[in-house]
């Protein structure tokens, strides 16, 4: 007993010094950089429970990209609002069992609409094989800010890391695919940009 009390202070001595080497070891190690932006979620938003959720087979092929033609959002609390007041329409007009789109992005932050790996309603034939992001606001008239715009390419590059999109996904504008100005002409034009364009 006298032993093990001797060298106890010993062992307390030598457990420390083996600590500040796995905190040093740990420091020196390079941070993982994630390409995944901020994303406010939907309970941060004030949503609804979803009436009923359809799953989609990952990874997903294809990201339709919308806008909501309505005003722009300037603050997040406005944004907040806008996207609830989406949420209600989509749901009590059109009666969907939820918000139709899979992202939203405003001119400062990505929302969470059904999220990844859920079914949207944001155009028809398309739903059960693609993601919708939807632009707050009306780019028929405003252009994207270049904020906005790199939110979609984190948020994009973010699905194909966590397997939710395709390596090789294919980004169109909705116009493309329906009779629809959406995402308008501004946003369209911007879209051509990105390496994933479709051009057909």
């Amino acid at each position: 007993m006298m032993l093990f009390g001797g060298i106890l202070p010993y062992l307390l001595v030598l457990w420390q010094l083996l600590a500040s080497v796995d905190v040093a070891w740990a420091q020196d190690e390079p941070a993982q950089e994630s390409a995944c932006p901020a994303i406010v979620k939907r309970a941060a938003w004030g949503a609804v429970k979803s009436k009923n959720v359809t799953y989609q087979l990952k990874p997903v092929a294809n990201v339709i990209v919308h806008h909501t033609t309505g005003e722009r959002c300037a603050t997040v609390a406005t944004c907040k609002e806008m996207v609830a007041n989406i949420q209600t329409y989509h749901q009590t007009d059109n009666r969907w069992s939820d918000i139709g789109y899979n992202f939203l992005i405003s001119g400062q932050n990505v929302y969470e609409g059904i999220g990844w790996h859920r079914m949207g309603a944001h155009l028809r034939g398309y739903n059960d094989k693609s993601i919708g992001v939807a632009f707050l606001g009306n780019f028929d008239q405003e252009r994207p800010t270049p904020r906005s715009l790199n939110l979609l390419a984190r948020l994009l590059q973010c699905g194909v890391e966590l397997g939710e999109l395709a390596d090789d996904y294919r980004l169109y504008g909705a116009r493309q695919l329906q009779s629809t100005n959406s995402p308008g002409r501004y946003l369209y034009a911007k879209l051509q940009e990105f390496d994933h364009w479709q051009a057909q």
